[in-house]
């Protein structure tokens, strides 16, 4: 006897597969904002820690060496720009007449290849520490905070570093008092 073949296909339908694509089109269109403003949040977390990280180099070096240190931007990584372009790179170097003149150099940071932006406020470009650990020079009241934005603007991934006259710095993520 020979078995009867059934006409049932195993595979998908085309209206099945359809609607497999359009659900998983709308779930992407939902998740692919949100983790780009993730990683965006990342991202400019890692670039002001970095940031903060070499102020703080800078300060700890004026203390251990006992001479003034200076962090300039810098996109050659060998001279001090004199502009308020931290996102272009900086250097980290002692600078014994506190002059922004380079002595030794410490430390180089390159410029960010992305469109993100560091900019310090009163057009500060460059932070020395005394020997002591002490900001010299900061203008105004002696505060100084440096906004890193992101191109196109996503203000939930604005930081910001407030660096005083006693060398302490605060990293302070989006929302008042920054940006």
């Amino acid at each position: 006897m020979i078995p009867l073949r059934s006409n049932v296909s195993a595979g998908f339908t085309l209206i099945e597969v359809m609607v497999v694509i359009a659900i998983a089109a709308v779930l992407l269109s939902i998740a692919v904002p949100s983790f780009f403003a993730t990683t965006q949040r990342f991202r400019t977390l890692g670039e002001i820690n970095s940031f903060a990280h070499d102020l703080q180099f800078a300060r700890t070096e004026a203390i251990k060496q006992g001479v003034p240190v200076s962090m300039c931007a810098s996109s050659d990584g060998v001279r001090c720009l004199k502009i308020n372009t931290w996102h272009k790179g900086w250097i980290v170097f002692t600078d014994a007449a506190a002059a922004l003149k380079v002595d030794a150099l410490l430390r180089v940071q390159p410029g960010w290849t992305n469109t993100d932006t560091l900019l310090a406020d009163n057009a500060v470009f460059a932070f020395t520490f005394s020997r002591d650990g002490y900001t010299i020079g900061l203008p105004g009241t002696g505060t100084v905070t440096a906004t890193l934005q992101t191109t196109p603007l996503n203000s939930a991934a604005t930081q910001c570093l407030a660096l005083i006259k006693t060398g302490r710095q605060q990293v302070l993520p989006a929302g008042p008092g920054c940006g």
